[in-house]
Protein backbone atom coordinates (compact mmCIF):
# COMPACT_ATOMS: atom_id res chain seq x y z
CA UNK A 1 0.00 0.00 0.00
CA UNK A 2 1.41 3.03 -1.00
CA UNK A 3 1.65 6.27 1.76
CA UNK A 4 -0.79 8.40 2.29
CA UNK A 5 -0.14 12.15 2.54
CA UNK A 6 -2.04 13.81 5.92
CA UNK A 7 -4.06 17.22 5.43
CA UNK A 8 -4.78 19.71 8.03
CA UNK A 9 -6.66 23.25 7.33
CA UNK A 10 -5.33 26.21 8.86
CA UNK A 11 -6.08 29.80 9.12
CA UNK A 12 -2.54 31.22 8.15
CA UNK A 13 -3.59 34.58 9.77
CA UNK A 14 -0.50 34.92 12.51
CA UNK A 15 2.02 35.86 9.38
CA UNK A 16 0.22 38.12 8.22
CA UNK A 17 -0.19 39.92 11.85
CA UNK A 18 -3.83 41.33 11.67
CA UNK A 19 -6.79 41.18 13.43
CA UNK A 20 -9.10 40.32 10.51
CA UNK A 21 -11.64 37.57 9.97
CA UNK A 22 -12.13 37.42 6.38
CA UNK A 23 -12.23 34.77 4.13
CA UNK A 24 -10.47 35.73 1.59
CA UNK A 25 -7.19 35.52 4.33
CA UNK A 26 -7.81 31.85 5.28
CA UNK A 27 -5.62 29.13 3.48
CA UNK A 28 -5.46 25.68 3.49
CA UNK A 29 -1.82 24.54 4.69
CA UNK A 30 -1.38 20.85 3.65
CA UNK A 31 0.90 18.96 6.11
CA UNK A 32 3.80 17.23 4.29
CA UNK A 33 3.98 14.50 6.19
CA UNK A 34 2.96 11.11 4.76
CA UNK A 35 1.63 7.74 6.58
CA UNK A 36 2.33 4.38 5.59
CA UNK A 37 -0.29 2.99 6.72
CA UNK A 38 0.38 -0.92 4.96
CA UNK A 39 0.97 -2.59 8.26
CA UNK A 40 -2.21 -0.98 10.16
CA UNK A 41 -5.16 -2.82 10.48
CA UNK A 42 -8.04 -3.05 8.18
CA UNK A 43 -11.41 -4.38 7.52
CA UNK A 44 -14.64 -3.12 8.09
CA UNK A 45 -14.80 -3.65 11.85
CA UNK A 46 -11.68 -2.57 12.56
CA UNK A 47 -11.35 0.72 14.20
CA UNK A 48 -9.08 3.59 15.91
CA UNK A 49 -7.88 3.23 19.78
CA UNK A 50 -8.70 5.37 22.54
CA UNK A 51 -5.63 6.72 24.52
CA UNK A 52 -6.10 5.74 28.59
CA UNK A 53 -5.88 8.82 30.47
CA UNK A 54 -5.89 12.03 29.03
CA UNK A 55 -3.28 11.92 26.16
CA UNK A 56 -3.98 13.21 22.83
CA UNK A 57 -2.09 13.27 19.53
CA UNK A 58 -0.58 16.82 18.19
CA UNK A 59 -2.99 18.97 17.74
CA UNK A 60 -0.79 21.36 15.76
CA UNK A 61 2.81 21.66 14.95
CA UNK A 62 5.78 23.56 12.90
CA UNK A 63 7.67 21.80 10.18
CA UNK A 64 9.20 22.96 7.37
CA UNK A 65 7.26 24.54 4.31
CA UNK A 66 8.27 27.21 1.89
CA UNK A 67 11.49 27.72 0.47
CA UNK A 68 12.54 31.44 -0.07
CA UNK A 69 11.10 31.33 -3.98
CA UNK A 70 7.85 29.77 -2.18
CA UNK A 71 7.61 32.56 0.01
CA UNK A 72 8.01 35.01 -2.17
CA UNK A 73 5.41 33.35 -3.86
CA UNK A 74 3.19 33.77 -1.25
CA UNK A 75 3.84 37.36 -0.92
CA UNK A 76 2.91 37.88 -4.48
CA UNK A 77 -0.17 36.01 -4.50
CA UNK A 78 -1.28 38.29 -1.40
CA UNK A 79 -0.44 41.48 -3.06
CA UNK A 80 -2.32 40.25 -5.77
CA UNK A 81 -5.72 39.06 -3.73
CA UNK A 82 -8.49 41.10 -4.00
CA UNK A 83 -9.35 43.72 -1.77
CA UNK A 84 -10.34 42.65 1.59
CA UNK A 85 -10.32 44.04 5.20
CA UNK A 86 -7.39 44.08 6.38
CA UNK A 87 -5.32 43.98 3.12
CA UNK A 88 -3.69 46.58 4.12
CA UNK A 89 -2.24 45.73 7.43
CA UNK A 90 -1.84 41.93 6.24
CA UNK A 91 0.39 42.75 3.02
CA UNK A 92 2.32 45.78 5.30
CA UNK A 93 2.84 43.33 8.01
CA UNK A 94 4.22 40.34 5.63
CA UNK A 95 6.80 42.86 3.84
CA UNK A 96 8.07 44.45 7.41
CA UNK A 97 9.10 40.22 8.04
CA UNK A 98 10.13 38.73 5.22
CA UNK A 99 11.40 41.46 2.38
CA UNK A 100 12.42 44.45 4.55
CA UNK A 101 14.50 42.77 6.70
CA UNK A 102 12.83 42.50 10.24
CA UNK A 103 13.93 40.04 10.49
CA UNK A 104 14.51 38.52 6.68
CA UNK A 105 15.62 40.75 3.96
CA UNK A 106 14.16 39.88 0.38
CA UNK A 107 12.71 36.37 1.88
CA UNK A 108 16.16 35.05 2.91
CA UNK A 109 17.70 34.25 -1.09
CA UNK A 110 20.91 34.78 0.05
CA UNK A 111 20.19 31.25 1.74
CA UNK A 112 18.38 29.17 -0.74
CA UNK A 113 19.22 25.57 -0.60
CA UNK A 114 20.53 26.11 3.30
CA UNK A 115 17.42 25.91 4.78
CA UNK A 116 13.50 26.35 4.60
CA UNK A 117 10.79 28.60 6.15
CA UNK A 118 9.12 27.02 8.65
CA UNK A 119 5.21 26.96 9.38
CA UNK A 120 2.45 25.67 11.76
CA UNK A 121 -0.27 23.21 10.88
CA UNK A 122 -3.13 22.37 12.54
CA UNK A 123 -5.45 19.13 12.81
CA UNK A 124 -8.67 20.38 11.10
CA UNK A 125 -10.26 17.19 12.71
CA UNK A 126 -9.84 19.07 16.21
CA UNK A 127 -11.68 21.98 15.52
CA UNK A 128 -13.06 23.64 19.06
CA UNK A 129 -10.06 22.19 20.59
CA UNK A 130 -8.07 25.18 22.12
CA UNK A 131 -4.83 23.09 21.58
CA UNK A 132 -4.89 23.72 17.91
CA UNK A 133 -4.29 27.45 18.63
CA UNK A 134 -0.55 26.52 20.34
CA UNK A 135 1.24 26.85 17.43
CA UNK A 136 0.77 30.80 17.08
CA UNK A 137 4.52 31.43 15.51
CA UNK A 138 5.43 33.26 12.85
CA UNK A 139 7.08 31.72 9.63
CA UNK A 140 10.59 31.28 10.62
CA UNK A 141 13.71 30.52 9.13
CA UNK A 142 15.85 26.92 9.76
CA UNK A 143 18.61 25.53 8.32
CA UNK A 144 18.77 22.25 7.07
CA UNK A 145 19.96 19.88 9.79
CA UNK A 146 19.06 22.33 12.76
CA UNK A 147 16.60 21.42 15.00
CA UNK A 148 14.41 24.88 15.90
CA UNK A 149 14.34 25.61 19.59
CA UNK A 150 10.56 26.77 19.63
CA UNK A 151 7.86 24.23 21.04
CA UNK A 152 6.03 22.18 18.97
CA UNK A 153 8.08 21.95 16.47
CA UNK A 154 7.82 18.70 14.61
CA UNK A 155 10.20 15.86 15.60
CA UNK A 156 10.35 12.27 15.82
CA UNK A 157 8.15 12.12 18.92
CA UNK A 158 5.42 14.30 17.59
CA UNK A 159 5.65 11.58 14.27
CA UNK A 160 5.14 9.33 16.19
CA UNK A 161 1.93 10.71 18.08
CA UNK A 162 0.81 11.52 14.75
CA UNK A 163 1.01 7.82 13.50
CA UNK A 164 -0.63 7.05 16.63
CA UNK A 165 -3.36 8.86 15.51
CA UNK A 166 -3.69 6.69 12.05
CA UNK A 167 -3.35 3.65 14.13
CA UNK A 168 -6.38 1.14 13.07
CA UNK A 169 -6.54 -1.92 14.96
CA UNK A 170 -9.04 -5.43 14.30
CA UNK A 171 -12.02 -5.59 15.91
CA UNK A 172 -12.81 -7.93 19.42
CA UNK A 173 -15.52 -9.94 18.87
CA UNK A 174 -14.69 -12.58 20.95
CA UNK A 175 -15.05 -16.57 19.66
CA UNK A 176 -17.47 -18.19 22.51
CA UNK A 177 -18.36 -21.97 22.68
CA UNK A 178 -19.51 -24.43 23.30
CA UNK A 179 -23.38 -23.58 21.90
CA UNK A 180 -24.58 -25.38 25.24
CA UNK A 181 -22.39 -22.81 27.38
CA UNK A 182 -24.80 -20.20 27.08
CA UNK A 183 -26.97 -21.98 29.37
CA UNK A 184 -27.26 -20.22 32.98
CA UNK A 185 -24.34 -21.61 35.40
CA UNK A 186 -22.41 -23.74 32.35
CA UNK A 187 -19.15 -22.33 31.79
CA UNK A 188 -18.63 -19.92 28.16
CA UNK A 189 -15.40 -20.18 26.86
CA UNK A 190 -14.03 -16.75 25.10
CA UNK A 191 -10.81 -16.68 23.22
CA UNK A 192 -9.16 -14.62 20.36
CA UNK A 193 -7.14 -16.12 17.95
CA UNK A 194 -3.72 -15.42 16.85
CA UNK A 195 -4.35 -15.17 13.56
CA UNK A 196 -6.59 -12.45 13.91
CA UNK A 197 -5.28 -10.70 16.28
CA UNK A 198 -1.71 -9.33 15.78
CA UNK A 199 0.25 -6.41 16.60
CA UNK A 200 -0.31 -3.39 13.55
CA UNK A 201 2.10 -0.54 12.85
CA UNK A 202 1.95 2.79 11.19
CA UNK A 203 5.18 5.02 9.75
CA UNK A 204 4.49 8.94 9.87
CA UNK A 205 7.40 10.59 7.69
CA UNK A 206 8.59 14.30 6.49
CA UNK A 207 10.83 14.36 4.09
CA UNK A 208 11.22 18.30 3.15
CA UNK A 209 14.74 20.27 1.92
CA UNK A 210 17.12 18.63 3.46
CA UNK A 211 14.77 17.72 7.05
CA UNK A 212 14.04 13.91 6.57
CA UNK A 213 12.86 11.99 9.74
CA UNK A 214 10.02 9.25 10.29
CA UNK A 215 8.72 7.59 13.29
CA UNK A 216 6.60 4.04 13.05
CA UNK A 217 4.13 3.63 16.41
CA UNK A 218 3.47 -0.04 17.02
CA UNK A 219 0.22 -1.44 18.87
CA UNK A 220 0.46 -4.66 20.30
CA UNK A 221 -2.33 -6.48 22.21
CA UNK A 222 -1.69 -7.05 26.12
CA UNK A 223 -4.85 -7.81 27.45
CA UNK A 224 -8.77 -8.32 26.78
CA UNK A 225 -11.05 -7.45 29.53
CA UNK A 226 -14.71 -9.12 29.34
CA UNK A 227 -17.49 -7.19 30.58
CA UNK A 228 -20.72 -9.52 30.86
CA UNK A 229 -23.08 -7.06 30.24
CA UNK A 230 -25.08 -7.98 33.45
CA UNK A 231 -23.93 -7.95 37.29
CA UNK A 232 -25.53 -11.86 36.98
CA UNK A 233 -22.31 -13.25 36.09
CA UNK A 234 -18.72 -14.44 36.92
CA UNK A 235 -15.92 -13.87 34.85
CA UNK A 236 -12.52 -15.92 34.69
CA UNK A 237 -10.28 -14.72 35.77
CA UNK A 238 -12.62 -12.87 38.20
CA UNK A 239 -11.06 -9.41 36.99
CA UNK A 240 -12.04 -9.91 33.74
CA UNK A 241 -8.65 -9.41 32.16
CA UNK A 242 -7.19 -11.64 30.04
CA UNK A 243 -3.86 -12.08 29.53
CA UNK A 244 -2.04 -12.77 26.03
CA UNK A 245 -0.57 -16.05 25.80
CA UNK A 246 2.88 -16.26 24.65
CA UNK A 247 1.67 -17.32 20.92
CA UNK A 248 0.16 -13.76 20.56
CA UNK A 249 -3.64 -15.91 21.47
CA UNK A 250 -6.05 -15.19 24.13
CA UNK A 251 -8.06 -17.47 26.20
CA UNK A 252 -8.33 -21.05 24.64
CA UNK A 253 -10.71 -22.68 22.65
CA UNK A 254 -13.36 -24.72 23.59
CA UNK A 255 -13.04 -28.36 22.73
CA UNK A 256 -14.82 -31.49 23.46
CA UNK A 257 -14.32 -32.79 26.88
CA UNK A 258 -13.92 -29.38 28.55
CA UNK A 259 -17.28 -28.96 29.70
CA UNK A 260 -16.05 -29.39 33.16
CA UNK A 261 -12.94 -27.20 33.49
CA UNK A 262 -12.54 -23.89 34.26
CA UNK A 263 -11.66 -21.64 31.12
CA UNK A 264 -8.58 -19.70 31.85
CA UNK A 265 -11.03 -16.52 29.68
CA UNK A 266 -14.61 -16.62 29.56
CA UNK A 267 -17.94 -15.96 31.41
CA UNK A 268 -20.38 -17.72 33.69
CA UNK A 269 -23.73 -16.33 33.41
CA UNK A 270 -26.07 -16.62 36.61
CA UNK A 271 -29.64 -15.36 35.03
CA UNK A 272 -31.30 -16.05 31.98
CA UNK A 273 -31.29 -13.08 29.50
CA UNK A 274 -35.20 -14.04 29.08
CA UNK A 275 -36.90 -12.65 25.60
CA UNK A 276 -33.94 -9.84 25.27
CA UNK A 277 -29.99 -10.83 25.53
CA UNK A 278 -26.87 -9.53 27.03
CA UNK A 279 -24.37 -6.83 25.83
CA UNK A 280 -21.02 -8.82 26.53
CA UNK A 281 -18.14 -5.66 26.28
CA UNK A 282 -14.92 -6.90 24.96
CA UNK A 283 -11.92 -4.85 25.35
CA UNK A 284 -8.35 -5.10 24.30
CA UNK A 285 -5.96 -2.81 25.30
CA UNK A 286 -2.92 -2.34 23.14
CA UNK A 287 0.64 -1.49 24.15
CA UNK A 288 1.70 1.49 21.98
CA UNK A 289 5.46 1.72 21.50
CA UNK A 290 7.57 4.11 18.81
CA UNK A 291 10.75 4.18 17.06
CA UNK A 292 12.07 7.08 15.22
CA UNK A 293 14.81 7.27 12.05
CA UNK A 294 17.11 9.23 14.22
CA UNK A 295 17.48 6.22 16.72
CA UNK A 296 15.46 7.32 19.17
CA UNK A 297 12.39 5.37 20.78
CA UNK A 298 10.16 5.63 23.40
CA UNK A 299 6.64 4.68 24.41
CA UNK A 300 2.95 6.43 24.24
CA UNK A 301 0.18 5.83 26.20
CA UNK A 302 -2.08 2.19 26.05
CA UNK A 303 -4.77 2.63 23.79
CA UNK A 304 -8.25 0.69 23.70
CA UNK A 305 -10.48 -0.67 21.17
CA UNK A 306 -13.21 -2.93 21.85
CA UNK A 307 -17.52 -3.34 20.93
CA UNK A 308 -20.46 -5.47 22.26
CA UNK A 309 -22.39 -8.21 20.90
CA UNK A 310 -25.30 -10.33 22.12
CA UNK A 311 -25.43 -13.06 23.85
CA UNK A 312 -28.83 -15.21 24.44
CA UNK A 313 -28.52 -17.08 27.80
CA UNK A 314 -31.08 -19.25 28.56
CA UNK A 315 -32.26 -21.93 31.30
CA UNK A 316 -30.99 -25.14 30.95
CA UNK A 317 -34.23 -27.26 29.75
CA UNK A 318 -35.23 -30.57 32.23
CA UNK A 319 -35.70 -33.49 30.56
CA UNK A 320 -39.33 -35.37 32.43
CA UNK A 321 -39.56 -39.38 31.34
Amino acid sequence: MLPTAAVATITDDSQYDTDTNADSQSQEITSQVSFDLSKNGSGESAGPVAAVGDWAPPACWYEPKYTPAEKEQQYKDLVNTPLFSGKKEAQEGFESRFKDGDPYTDFNKKKIGKGMFWTSVRDDSRVGDDAIWACDEADFWVANGAAPKVENAIDAETLAGLAYSKIQVPDTEVALAPEEATKVNLPTWAWLDKTDFHEVSVTASLDVGGWNLSATTTAKPVSLKLEPGTSDATTFPASGECTINDDGSIGAPYASGKSDETPPCGITYLRSSGDSTYNLKATVTWDITWEGSNGEAGTLPDGTFGNEQAVTVQEIQAVNR
